[in-house]
């Protein structure tokens, strides 16, 4: 599982006009499900997304979470990241999931989230979304559960 965090002001995603989900300060999460991932890939991701210290405390440094700020994440489906741009010009989606095992894990790290006490807003698995976002930093970090990066 692989995931883009950004530490945002505010984010939303809309889909055919009507927007799915918003949220003010915290993490846009795009979200990518490989075909090996299984529930612990899901419990890793979810606690390294509510726990992970990139926001600023006191002093300036990078030492809060999004637990931490009171803030929200909003998770959009991104089978994209799952991508293999190594050879040629077009990317090999092979690594990615189908949508009957993606769904419920990407469903799953939401509801994990949630449960922690974070306010998140979601995409619309499979649509297509158009999503909003006001950086802040900018702060993008890189997670992958299988720890390649």
């Amino acid at each position: 599982m692989r995931a883009v965090c950004q530490r945002v002001s505010s984010a939303s995603v809309e889909v055919d006009g009507t927007i799915t989900g918003r949220i003010e300060q915290g993490l846009l999460v795009y979200l990518g499900v490989g075909r090996e991932d299984t529930q612990r890939d899901a419990e890793f991701m979810a606690d390294k997304i509510a726990n992970l210290r990139i926001f600023e405390d006191d002093q300036g440094r990078m030492n809060r979470s999004v637990l931490d700020i009171g803030g929200g994440v909003l998770v959009v489906s991104n089978f994209t990241l799952c991508a293999d741009a190594r050879k040629g010009r077009r990317p090999a989606f092979d690594a990615a999931a189908g949508p009957d095992t993606a769904k419920p894990l990407y469903e799953r790290v939401c509801e994990l989230l949630a449960a922690r006490g974070l306010t998140v807003g979601r995409g619309v698995f499979g649509g297509y979304m158009q999503v909003a976002a006001t950086n802040d930093g900018p702060v993008n970090i890189l997670l992958d559960s299988s720890r390649l990066f």
